[in-house]
């Protein structure tokens, strides 16, 4: 099998998504998918007709965000016709995915120039066709029925009463989150990725992180209410079913703590990203310096009525595949989320806090939800050259109980 090197990344900064209030609000979901496509292109001098294939990431592919994104942003970026493209759902997963697939066609050595990407405008949610996803759906009783999947938030709360985490440690990892990323925008760790977005008209609509909140301290985070205690007793139906009976369904003598709140939780954002992917014999060719390549990739499924479980037995059998242990993994990155995912992740597998999210993650940054896994690995990518360190692995869990994973190492 060939290898498949990572050329280049880039990636918008992430807009607060709130409709009308966050600096990219507004712009179409396609502009902004067409900005990373056009900055990979110009930063790499690409033949855009060589391009095999595009694959992006999109999780609500409703309303504007519809009709294979992937292909009208790479239009929409002037790149040639010939370059072909498809978009898929892996809910939070999809940007890892994109890029997972990306690579396999990659290896398999029936590609050997493909662009894996993402774009999510979570400031779009709530317009026309923006309807409530078929798993969570009230008529869906049968899926119900077999596997009771409630709201993420409930989700988050109920690991942490069923795992005995604190609502403090949530807070103080929470507020970790945000130092280490005020830090990484201080010192500039993200600029040589970062790609400012422009309007239509040519006005600058965002060239810096819009969502973080610096200063934030656990003691602050402290005086915030729970989010989802409310929305886990709301009925859903006529017969009354909410999403804290759907856990109890699975988990009847469970006594679920709301531990979760706006600031131990992801942020909801806008962004897209991109990222160059080549066979070894396409990149001599053609002068392209390799950043790095992919060592092992993998899925991993489980309890969905639990959701957010997954990145721990994702991240074992990603490193069985690569032959690796956790000694060999220099960072990891694993999307915040919520607080509980980051902190059960950690405690699991024990891993040293000092190389998990080392630049903050979705509680500072925001988590676009299509794009958030292709940032990550760039995110990791360049912070391993900073280091000068060798390896590093990306998961993170999505909605249905799934989590991708996988492993990059600098050439």
């Amino acid at each position: 099998m060939n290898e498949a090197w990572i050329i280049d990344a880039c990636r918008t900064p992430r807009g607060v998504g709130k409709p009308g209030k966050g600096a990219l609000s507004g712009i179409h979901p396609q502009h902004l998918g067409a900005t990373v496509l056009k900055a990979l292109a110009e930063r790499n001098k690409l033949n855009t007709a060589e391009v095999d294939d595009i694959v992006w990431g999109t999780s609500s592919q409703r309303g504007e965000q519809s009709g294979d994104l992937g292909r009208m942003a790479a239009l929409q970026a002037g790149y040639d016709v010939r370059s072909s493209a498809v978009t898929l759902d892996r809910f939070c997963g999809s940007g890892i995915t994109a890029v997972n697939i990306a690579a396999a066609n990659i290896a398999s050595g029936f590609e050997d120039l493909v662009i894996a990407g993402g774009t999510e405008m979570m400031s779009n949610y709530g317009h026309a066709g923006n309807d409530m996803p078929a798993f969570m759906d009230n008529g869906n009783m049968v899926l119900r029925e077999m596997h009771p999947q409630p709201h993420q938030g409930v989700c988050a709360d109920a690991i942490a009463s069923l795992e005995g985490i604190d609502r403090r440690a949530l807070d103080e990892l929470a507020a970790v989150s945000q130092e280490r990323a005020a830090n990484a925008i201080a010192n500039g760790y993200f600029d040589k990725s970062l790609i400012p977005v422009y309007r239509q008209d040519g006005s600058l609509a965002l060239d810096k992180e819009e969502f973080p909140r610096p200063g934030t301290t656990a003691d602050a985070l402290a005086e915030l209410n729970p989010s989802f205690a409310k929305l886990a007793n709301i009925p859903l139906d006529e017969e009354g079913t909410t999403y804290a009976s759907l856990i109890s369904k699975a988990y009847p003598d469970l006594k679920v703590e709301h531990v979760h709140h706006g600031g131990n939780s992801s942020g909801v954002v806008d962004g897209a990203a991109a990222m160059l992917l080549a066979s070894p014999d396409y990149a001599k060719k053609h002068g392209m310096k390799p950043r790095a390549r992919i060592v092992a990739m993998a899925n991993m499924g489980d309890s969905p009525t639990l959701m957010l479980n997954a990145p721990v037995p994702a991240t074992k059998k990603v490193l069985a595949k690569a032959g690796l242990s956790i000694d060999d993994i220099d960072l990891f990155e694993i999307n915040e989320a919520f607080a509980v995912v980051a902190e059960k992740y950690i405690r699991d597998l024990k891993l040293d806090r000092n190389k998990v999210n080392v630049n903050g993650g979705a509680m500072a940054l925001g988590h676009p939800i299509g794009c958030t896994g292709v940032m990550l690995i760039n995110t990791l990518l360049d912070e391993l050259e900073r280091r000068d360190l060798k390896r590093g692995l990306v998961t993170m869990c999505a909605a249905g109980g799934m989590a991708p994973a996988i492993i990059i190492e600098r050439i």
